[in-house]
Formats: structure tokens, sequence, C-alpha cells
């Protein structure tokens, strides 16, 4: 199935190349900057009926758009970056569905399980999202946290996924190096989602065309949904019409709906 995004980057709408998302080196490539606010694309995924996609805060000055798109689609959107132990249930009573969790649960490159178990404990792990987004090293997944810039010494494998899984409802799983790009979905990293995670996951990454929406279903065996960011037509691209993802699910739940 397909999962919408809003990526905000200074207060803005943007789609960067996720692997160049680091302030300090003078080297961001964005793609799109929209003139239109986080709360529209939120208006237009409530019409279409599109619950389970993500806001995403890509660094410091994007909390007053995040809200606005979440009072727009309340319930209908997860919420991610920044998000803690202390700013948690806020989100949620904001209109998040579900928060989304990466580098707070991580010190010195390791799954600090005791923050895990007390954020859990406080919001349930059902209204709770693990970003394990990741990028190769010596041909292995690592998770990457501090806007994809740090290795964690955590791989994405089965024994993660399945430790993890008790833990929350969904995975997401950006496929770093290939973020922004438009130049493919990594089919290694799609397929092995689909045969390790227990749970619902969200895969992004690369997406280039209509048909990844079906490739992305044939490799996780249906296990795996996807993000398409870049190349969609409401982000300055043109590989992918919103109108056919919109289409696609259509399709999809009334394939499933038919005895």
């Amino acid at each position: 199935m397909f999962r919408p995004c809003i990526d905000l980057h200074e207060g803005k709408v943007k789609q960067i190349v996720g692997g160049t998302l680091d302030s300090t080196s003078g080297l961001l490539r964005t793609n799109f900057v929209s003139d239109r606010p986080a709360a529209w694309f939120a208006q237009l995924y409530r019409r279409d009926a599109l619950s389970g996609g993500h806001v995403i805060m890509l660094g410091p000055g994007n909390e007053q758009p995040a809200r606005e798109a979440l009072a727009t689609f309340p319930g209908g959107m997860q919420l991610g970056g920044g998000v803690n132990l202390d700013n948690a249930r806020s989100w949620l009573e904001a209109g998040a569905s579900h928060v989304i969790l990466s580098s707070w649960i991580f010190r010195e490159g390791e799954i600090d399980f005791n923050r895990l178990k007390e954020l859990v404990s406080r919001i349930g792990r059902e209204r709770l999202v693990l970003d394990l987004s990741c990028r190769l090293r010596a041909g292995q997944y690592f998770i990457v946290t501090d806007r994809w810039q740090r290795f964690t010494q955590v791989q994405v494998n089965e024994a993660t996924l399945v430790d993890l899984a008790g833990s929350c409802a969904e995975f997401l799983v950006h496929a770093v190096d290939v973020e922004g790009l438009c130049s493919g979905i990594d089919e290694k990293l799609v397929q092995q989602l689909g045969k390790w995670t227990p749970i619902p996951c969200t895969y992004a990454g690369g997406a280039k065309s209509i048909d990844d929406l079906e490739r992305v279903a044939v490799l996780s065996n249906g296990r795996v949904d996807l993000t398409i960011g870049s190349a969609l037509d409401i982000f300055g691209g043109s590989a992918v019409r919103y109108a056919d993802a919109v289409a696609f699910n259509r399709k999809q739940s009334q394939a499933r709906q038919t005895p």
C-alpha cells in the first residue's frame, strides 16, 4: 500500500536527498520546496482517506506546521522528529495517531531498552512506531541516527526486528543511501524486511515509478508498505502521479474486501 508523507525542514514542506541531511556540511541537496503549507497536504490525504502516513520534522523550526497538519487530519498521521519521553504524549494529544522514535532511544550506538520501556509504559506500544532507518556498511544494514549521519552498532536484521516488535506497533525504515534520489528502491532491503518483520512495516527510499508499489508488495509478500516522496507530482516530481497512488490503494482495498 501507498503511505503518504510530509517532510518538514525549516518550517517548509520539502523533499531532501536523505544522505545529505547534515546541517554542518553545507552540502544539503533539496529536490523540492513547496509553497503550500503542511496542512494543505494533510487535507489532501484526509480527503483521499490515506491514513498511516507520517509527518517528519527534520530539525528545529517545524513544530507549528506539524501541529497544523495533525490538527487537519487528526488520528490520520504519525509524527516523528525530536520525539522523546517528555513530549510524546503532547504530540498524541495534538492529533498524531502514533509517535515515531529514532535517535532518542539510542545511547552510545546501542538501543537503550530502559528508555524504550519507560516510553512504552507511558503511551503504550500501540501508539509507538520505531524508526529503523539504515545505511549500508560492509554489506550490512546499520541503523543510523542524528539526521541519518551517525552509525549505530545495531543492524537491521531478523533478530533486531523480532526483539523490538513487542515494544511498538510498526516499523518505519528509510533506505538512506537511496532516499530522495528517485533511482529505484533497495530491493534487497525490501525483500528482507518482508521476511523478517512480525508487525506492519513501511519502507521509504528511491521510489521512481508507480510500478514500485506493486514491486514492493511482491518482494515483501504484501508485508511492507511504500512511501513515495520526490517522485510524486505533488512534490515536484514527474515520475508518479499522486492520483495513481491513490487509485492503487483503492484497488488494493477493494481486492481485500472481495471474498
